[in-house]
């Protein structure tokens, strides 16, 4: 179903499209499948709902997404369970982005509250000068596949407490998810026109976002490729743009590590959701005094994964979103073992018995990875940890910044001046020292380079959704 004007409906086409389970190949459910029509309408009634939605209070718009977030808090296990059928992540990762996905609502219900102008010191004595915080306007927000719940309330959630309007396009692999957020906020109250959700082809949908002048910012989190793509068909309206796009993350594990924790961080951020995060580890570099150590450990650590539909219970890694994932992993494994890597573990996809109709892929550790591989500088999105070696702290930063991307890294290391020399030279939006998981509702998101502007989360995340207006006023005395 979409989800327009407060109403939930099919396609004006009345096509449909099939959500597919990708650990067992079967038909999850059919979808309605809307086009540049429905997002055309879906605009006209968000710009229509903006006019009175703006201007409530900030304690009006905390109450909408106070209650939002309560009703979904109670349906975290039913939730959990479409995410996992939709997309194949395991039950408990389930579990854990749905309670991420209320976090942001609940953080920006209070955010809202405090969004400060100011008044500046004015150059005349009969002048006061104010800045005000106005919401943009109709916002349009993309959303990937690989954390389709969280990535619709880190992005809805700001917008709402601003005082903006929104459409949402979910990815078409996993649009149920995204249509409970929706059922939420409608059982919520929040009125007609004001949240939008239209499913469907890629194309349209995003087209007639990107030409309507009533659509005053995009917000997409998805590759680099797309991402360029979109800033450069904004500029047609000049629309405000939120870019959260590829990552390429460096691990670095100096000698002087916990290597045991170390070890767990990999398994940490490289294996969550097969590896199919943008902040998840693409690169792991390792003193050479300690490699062989280390590569021990966390073989040992990978051998304890256990592979499988993620509604069974103790599956610790789920299938790959589907085929074309499957092939990926296997282009760059192949290209990485030509190249003089060697296969530590893993290295294929997984066909036989249960895993047979599914897009299983077994986790892998390559050692000997160089620079001149693929996986040295393209994104994988599967469960394949490179990993490279090097000698000095100065060697280990040069590689970590020697890529497009400027999303997330990591450092481990048990030396207090170098937990805060090496993050500093980092060209990297986010840096986790000793802490592979830094991803919280209340700090910011987003990376540099070619990895995208804007940030989400924490009070800076609902920057991006307001205008400043400037206030001139000259008084009579």
């Amino acid at each position: 179903m979409l989800y327009i004007n407060g109403e939930f409906r099919e396609a004006i086409s009345k096509n449909t499209f099939d959500v597919i389970n990708p650990a067992t190949g079967e038909l999850v459910q059919k979808v309605a499948k809307g086009g540049a029509v429905d997002t055309e309408e879906a605009i006209k009634v968000a710009n229509e709902a903006f006019k009175s939605w703006s201007v409530l209070t900030a304690k009006d718009r905390y109450g909408y997404l106070k209650k939002t977030a309560d009703i979904l808090r109670d349906r975290t296990d039913k939730i959990a369970e479409i995410l996992t059928r939709e997309m194949g992540k395991p039950k408990d990762e389930a579990v854990g982005e749905v309670s991420l996905g209320i976090d942001y609502l609940d953080w920006y219900a209070e955010e809202g509250k405090r969004i400060y102008g100011d008044t500046i010191p004015a150059s005349e004595p009969n002048k006061r000068l104010l800045v005000l915080r106005q919401p943009v306007g109709v916002v349009g927000a993309i959303t990937p596949w690989n954390f389709p719940f969280s990535m619709i309330t880190r992005k809805l959630a700001p917008a709402l407490a601003a005082g903006c309007t929104i459409i949402v396009k979910a990815a078409s692999v996993t649009p149920l998810s995204a249509l409970e957020v929706f059922k939420a906020l409608h059982d919520a109250g929040v009125p007609a026109g004001v949240v939008n959700l239209v499913n469907g082809s890629a194309s349209e949908i995003v087209g007639a976002m990107m030409d309507s002048h009533m659509v005053r910012k995009i917000t997409f989190t998805g590759s680099t490729e797309v991402g360029k793509k979109l800033v450069s068909q904004s500029a047609k309206t000049m629309k405000k743009v939120s870019m959260e796009l590829g990552g390429h993350a460096p691990f670095l594990v100096f000698e002087d590590a916990d290597l045991e924790l170390a070890a767990e961080g990999v398994m940490a951020s490289k294996f969550r959701n097969a590896g199919q995060t943008c902040v998840c580890v693409n690169r792991i570099y390792v003193q050479e005094s300690v490699v062989e150590k280390f590569s021990s450990i966390l073989a040992e650590k990978m051998k304890r994964l256990k592979i499988g539909n993620g509604l069974e219970d103790g599956v610790t890694i789920g299938p790959l979103i589907n085929t074309e994932a499957t092939e990926k992993a296997q282009e760059h494994i192949d290209d990485a073992v030509e190249k003089g890597a060697t296969i530590l573990c893993g290295g294929s996809r997984l066909t036989e018995g249960e895993y047979a109709k599914g897009s299983f892929f077994a986790p892998t550790v390559l050692l000997n990875a160089n620079h001149n591989m693929k996986i040295a500088y393209e994104e994988t999105f599967g469960p394949v940890a490179p990993i490279f070696t090097f000698k000095t702290e100065e060697e280990a930063i040069k590689y970590a910044n020697d890529t497009i991307y400027g999303l997330a890294s990591y450092i481990f290391t048990n030396d207090g001046s170098r937990m805060f020399r090496v993050p500093e030279k980092l060209e990297y939006g986010i840096v986790g020292i000793n802490d592979p998981l830094p991803t919280v509702a209340q700090a910011p998101f987003g990376g540099v380079k070619e990895s995208g502007v804007g940030r989400e989360g924490g009070k800076y995340g609902i920057d991006d959704y307001l205008d400043y207006k400037y206030l001139s006023f000259q008084l009579n005395f």
